[in-house]
Formats: structure tokens, C-alpha cells, sequence
């Protein structure tokens, strides 16, 4: 990675217990106005974030081992974006680009073409959120197959409106209460290989999905499939080897549109630009959001020409699809995506991270709390089991990781959970944070997981 100039001083710092008091009223100031079903799992109001910091308005540092939920690839403030987002929003901020359209939204339609896997001739449309490119993946897919069936997986998160809760497989918090659910969508099982009854290859377990989704739904009424290449609040699952290749290959004998959801695990954060990259899968439709944007919000579908073109003109957009300041600070981040090198700065961390997580699992050992470690470049996860269990009951230990959570925030380090059953630790660090803080910030998690063992 080129050197980085920093704002801010790339330090942990606590100041004393907090939230602070400046936390403490803004947080009471919420509780009047702001909706209680909003949760923010952090007790700290932000004042300024760079590089791998977050500072409170108290004057607390932490390390940011979040971003953003995977949205602050290039730090929450590059210099980049920050200088894209100004001069853009210093000509115009809106016009709509389905009335008067602009170059920034082409220019990103470009990148996307070239970014994505595949040498084929693509499309792309824009819009604001991840459950938004969701939706309007699975409008192309039906419109062009003239089908109706979905087949979504175990464990899959794609977003929280009314189709997009359908697709995704946990109820608590996302489901719960919020139904009836949109039609037409099936459920079959992911490749999940840590919980395996027994071990089955890749290939096996994409026939075991293809077998039920012939049986129960049948082939010829399936518009799309519809997975995560690594699963995102699931638990960060990464398929055994074979099963995405199985699943794409069968898709495209029986015609179905096979539609990756690189919401979460796009833009260099696997360490490759997309995660579809890692087994050479060349989807259909590729959803994106998050580390798009540089921060902002922004998302994209980019797929077949064939599929998208068979859209009627004025079946797809929004008022704020392809924001124009969006798409400037997405150009801006590609930039810097390129410029540094993120791509390999991922694999990089995935190294110190691996040789960090496992020497703790050995130590340990086989009875202790870490069940499994998994995931690809800075998309890693730590799956918590109750001591003793191991590798052999595998029950889950949520109480764990919300412990684990606690005090890694105490001591000035932000972590996210995950999971289908609350127990996995997910690292997503920022791609420019600095070698010395993303150690700093591993020391305390392992601190953290030790007194948890």
C-alpha cells in the first residue's frame, strides 16, 4: 500500500468512562425524536473518523474495525472523496438522471463494466441502497425469463424492505412481525461447511440445493438464484469449494439468472474486486452497494446486456438513483482503490490477521471457545462456540461474543457481531488503516477473547 497522510492521529485513546457526558445528552436528545426500533450498537456519538479512527464528542479515539458495516473501504473521510464530493456538489447536487442525465453516472456505468467478472457485453442501472439493487435484480430476472420463482439460501441477509425481507433467512430482528412477505420465494440449503452434519463436498452440496429446488419448485419456473459468494450477517459463511461453480453451471443450462449479491463482500474487501473472482463464477447480475460509494450512499446492478436492455424504457431508476455527488465520490474511490493497491492491502491483512487468530486458537486449544476462523482479505469472522464444545456439539456462544464486543469497546476497539445464531465476530477494518493500529486493535480482541475463554 502507497503511504497515506493521515488527518487524524491513527492512536487509541480513552479518555475516562463513557459514553461521555456529550454522548450522554445527545443520547437523550435521541430518545425524543428518533425511533426506538433503530438500534445503534455503540453508546458513542461521532465527531471526525479517518483512516482506521473513529473520534467521539468526547475526545475518544477508537479503532474502527467495522467500517461502516463495510462501507468505509477507503476510510470514512478519504482525501479523494472529500475533494470529488466538493467540487461536485459546488455545480449541482440533483437533477435526476432520468430527466436531465450527467457524465458521473456513465462514468460509473463504465467502471462497473470493466470491474466486474466476465468479458461480456454489460449494463448497469444505479440506485441508492444494497435492498434497492436486490429488488431490481430480481424485477430483470423475472421480466427476462418471464418465471417467477426466487431461490434464496440458509443464512442469506439481503436487506430489510418487504421483497428483500423475504429473501433474507433470519427472522430476529429482520422478519419478526413485519409480515406477509412478498410471493415466490424458496429457501434451500447453503454450503455451510463448520456445521455440516458431516463433511460434504462442494459439488454435493450444490446437488443437494439443485435436487430440492427441482423437486419443490422446478427448474422451469425458477427466474433467479440468488446468493452471497460469502454470506454477509449470516456469519460470514464461505461455501466449500465447487458449490457457487455447480450451482452457476447448472443455472445456465436451465436458463435461470444466477445473481450475486456482492453487497457486503464487493470493492477489493475479500481481496479480490469482487468475492464471485475468488472460483472464476461469472454471474449474471452482480448486486453491489456499500464500498461503492466511498461513504455515501450508492448502489448498482451491472449484468448481461441482454437482460438489462429487455427492460422497457422507464422500468427501472428513482428520483435518486445515481446521485451525482454519489457517483463522484464512487469514481473517487475507485481511484483510491486503485491507487493503494487495496486489492493486495486486503490479502495483507487477511495474513496478519490469520497469523494472529490462529496461534490464539492453538493456544486455546481444541476445547476453547474459538469453533472456527474463516472468511477472505478484510471479510473475516470468528465463530464462538461454548468452551468444551469444540468441534464437536459446535453449540453456539452468543453470550461470548457480545462479551467479546463489550469489552474490545471498552478498551477503545469497535467489532460487530453476526450471525444466524449471534456468535460469530466479524472483522471488516478499513483498507487503509496502518499496519501498527490493526495490530493495536488485534492485540485487545485476542485480550478480549481470552478472558471470554
Amino acid at each position: 500500500m502507497a503511504e497515506i497522510a493521515y488527518r487524524l492521529e491513527q492512536k487509541r485513546r480513552i479518555l475516562g468512562a463513557f459514553p461521555g457526558p456529550k454522548s450522554a445528552a445527545l443520547n437523550e436528545r435521541r430518545k425524543s425524536v428518533v425511533a426506538g426500533g433503530v438500534a445503534s450498537s455503540v453508546p458513542v456519538y461521532v465527531a471526525d473518523a479517518d483512516g482506521g479512527i473513529i473520534t467521539d464528542v468526547d475526545g475518544n479515539s477508537f479503532i474502527d474495525l467495522g467500517s461502516g458495516i463495510a462501507v468505509t473501504t477507503v476510510g470514512a473521510s478519504d482525501a479523494n472523496v472529500v475533494e470529488a464530493v466538493q467540487e461536485q456538489v459546488a455545480h449541482f447536487t440533483h437533477t435526476c438522471f432520468m430527466v436531465t442525465p450527467y457524465e458521473g453516472y456513465v462514468e460509473v456505468a463504465e467502471e462497473l463494466a470493466k470491474l466486474t467478472p466476465g468479458d461480456h457485453e454489460k449494463r448497469s442501472v444505479l440506485f441508492n441502497s444494497g435492498a434497492e439493487a436486490v429488488e431490481n435484480a430480481i424485477k430483470v430476472a423475472r421480466l427476462a425469463t418471464g418465471r417467477d420463482a426466487v431461490v434464496a439460501f440458509d443464512h442469506a441477509y439481503h436487506g430489510r424492505t418487504n421483497l428483500t425481507m423475504a429473501l433474507t433467512a433470519k427472522a430476529m430482528p429482520y422478519k419478526t412481525n413485519f409480515g406477509p412477505f412478498a410471493p415466490e420465494i424458496y429457501r434451500v440449503p447453503m454450503s455451510y461447511p463448520y456445521r455440516e452434519e458431516a463433511e460434504i463436498k462442494g459439488e454435493d452440496a450444490a446437488r443437494r440445493a439443485i435436487t430440492m429446488i427441482e423437486k419443490q419448485i422446478g427448474a422451469e419456473s425458477v427466474a433467479a438464484i440468488l446468493i452471497e459468494p460469502i454470506q454477509g450477517e449470516g456469519g460470514f459463511i464461505v461455501p466449500a469449494e465447487g458449490f457457487l461453480p455447480t450451482l452457476v453451471a447448472w443455472a445456465k443450462e436451465k436458463g435461470i439468472v444466477f445473481i450475486a449479491d456482492e453487497v457486503q463482500s464487493g470493492f477489493c474487501r475479500t481481496g479480490a474486486w469482487f468475492a464471485s473472482e475468488h472460483e472464476g463464477i461469472v454471474p449474471d447480475i452482480i448486486t453491489m452497494a456499500k464500498g461503492i460509494g466511498g461513504g455515501l450512499p450508492l448502489s448498482a446492478i451491472t449484468g448481461r446486456a441482454d437482460l438489462l436492455d429487455a427492460v422497457h424504457p422507464g422500468g427501472l431508476g428513482g428520483t435518486y438513483g445515481g446521485n451525482p455527488v454519489a457517483c463522484a465520490a464512487s469514481l473517487a474511490a475507485i481511484k483510491t482503490m486503485k491507487d493503494h493497491n487495496l486489492v493486495g492491502r486486503a490479502q495483507h491483512i487477511e495474513k496478519v490477521v490469520t497469523e494472529r487468530v490462529t496461534a490464539l486458537a492453538g493456544e486455546l486449544g481444541a476445547a476453547g471457545i474459538i469453533g472456527e476462523f474463516r472468511g477472505r482479505g478484510a471479510m473475516l469472522a470468528i465463530e464462538l462456540v461454548k468452551p468444551g464444545t469444540g468441534n464437536t456439539t459446535k453449540e453456539p456462544n452468543a453470550e461470548a461474543a457480545k462479551a467479546i464486543a463489550a469489552a474490545c469497546l471498552a478498551a477503545g476497539v469497535v467489532i460487530l457481531t453476526c450471525g444466524t445464531y449471534g456468535n460469530v465476530i466479524r472483522l471488516l477494518p478499513p483498507l487503509v488503516i496502518g499496519d501498527d493500529l490493526l495490530n493495536d486493535g488485534l492485540d485487545v480482541l485476542v485480550d478480549a477473547i481470552r478472558a471470554a475463554a
